[in-house]
């Protein structure tokens, strides 16, 4: 199997893909194609990959791209048969643009994979958790890491992101095809909405 992780420099999700096709089903045909658009990202992984059997092998490769617009020498039509991409798709400024892109590298039966953080549907956990994150996640940013601001845009980031239904028809206008639009179907709840899990197929 051929996989893409974008947005995935550290290169934690395509160590998890390669360690579960091991592991699970003896399988070490199974690639991945890291791609970032932060090259210092792309290093931090590469040095990761050095402490693990992977490493120098065909199975893993890192490359420098923006997810908006992959290159089609480096990432050609119907290459890939597994898109991953792990809260990163809020932070690109079309999301349009990399479902399009996503829809593009991948094989028809291709399966696209977006873990990202959502809209918790529970009013009084939904009150809860903005509060929190509104005052004391900026607030360790600050004592932490002595960053207040990037842990504000993380916080609005995730506010502005579209909701569970709405995203699901995004990616279904980019060509794919999603379950029903309920946690289960289209999406997986995960933690109430804190995250959520978008799966779609290419047909």
């Amino acid at each position: 199997m051929k996989c893409i992780d974008v947005a995935g420099g550290t290169g934690d999700i395509a160590l998890r893909i390669l360690d579960y096709a091991r592991e699970k089903y003896a399988e070490r045909d199974t690639s991945v194609d890291v791609v970032d658009i932060n090259a210092s990202m792309l290093k931090e992984g590469e040095k990761n990959f050095r402490r693990t059997m992977y490493y120098r092998t065909p199975q893993i490769a890192f490359y420098e791209g923006n997810a908006q617009e992959l290159s089609k020498e480096q990432f050609p039509d119907n290459t890939y048969d597994l898109y991953t991409i792990a809260f990163g798709i809020r932070n690109c400024t079309s999301i349009p643009d990399v479902l399009k892109e996503a829809h593009r590298v991948l094989k028809p039966g291709g399966v696209f994979a977006c873990l990202e953080f959502s809209k918790v549907n529970n009013p009084i956990l939904s009150m809860l958790y903005d509060q929190y994150s509104f005052t004391m996640i900026p607030l360790l940013g600050t004592i932490l890491a002595g960053d207040r601001e990037s842990y504000q845009y993380l916080v609005e980031s995730i506010r502005k992101f579209p909701p569970q239904p709405e995203f699901a028809q995004m990616i279904r206008d980019a060509g794919f095809k999603t379950g029903a639009d309920e946690d289960g179907g289209a999406w997986s709840d995960l933690w109430g909405g804190v995250a959520c899990m978008h799966k779609a197929v290419k047909v």
